[in-house]
């Protein structure tokens, strides 16, 4: 069951009373100075902040590099989408990423982003509990100058073993992705809708 994690944090208001106090020294009884009454005033405690447990998603994402495998958490929440729990573990290795033109994929289209890489890579359910990847959708590129854009494309579909799949403990998918990027090296974000925000991995392109 795929959810979402949500961060929160709660925070309770502290509140201090001081009351007036009066000294009476003649018929009409005058009020004691401010500083006066807040030396006489017990002092009060301010409530200390709850916090809830940091999200799964605070975690450090495993950075790849081509020829390494890094190992990430698959959640799963309640059916309100609650009480957010690891089901199983992915072990995700880079097999290979080679810089190809349109007509090495092929494909008439050329890339929006600029440069299509080839992304081999080895899926692994290492868990003990069944799951879910998915990569359509999920990944992203960036490098210093440019700001995360959708990588992901259709292209070489239906070629090879297709990693987004169900995978059952010690089950795993040799396949390749190709992806749309804006040049060579940079870096690409996995990020599934289990995780909020944060990538559940990344991998660092070659320049070359």
């Amino acid at each position: 069951m795929k959810a979402f994690i949500r961060h929160a944090l709660l925070s309770a208001a502290s509140v201090a009373v001081v009351g007036a106090l009066t000294v009476g020294c003649s018929s009409t009884p005058e009020p004691e100075s401010s500083a006066k009454v807040a030396a006489s005033e017990p002092a009060v405690e301010p409530l200390a902040d709850e916090t809830v447990e940091p999200s799964p998603s605070a975690s450090a994402a495993p950075a790849i590099t081509v020829g390494e495998s890094g190992t990430f958490d698959f959640y799963e929440t309640d059916e309100y989408g609650q009480n957010p729990k690891v089901a199983t573990q992915f072990e995700v290795t880079v097999k290979s990423a080679e810089y190809v033109t349109p007509a090495q994929v092929p494909t008439t289209n050329e890339p929006e982003n600029g440069q299509f890489v080839k992304l081999t890579i080895t899926v692994e359910n290492v868990g003990k509990s069944t799951g879910e990847f998915a990569a359509y959708g999920m990944i992203t590129w960036e490098d210093a100058g440019t700001a995360a854009q959708e990588a992901t494309t259709l292209e070489g579909v239906g070629e090879g073993q297709d990693v987004d799949t169900t995978y059952k403990p010690g089950q795993s998918v040799t396949g390749s992705l190709i992806l749309d990027v804006g040049a060579k090296g940079g870096t690409l974000n996995y990020a599934s809708d289990l995780l909020d925000d944060a990538p559940a991995f990344t991998i660092d392109l070659p320049k070359a």
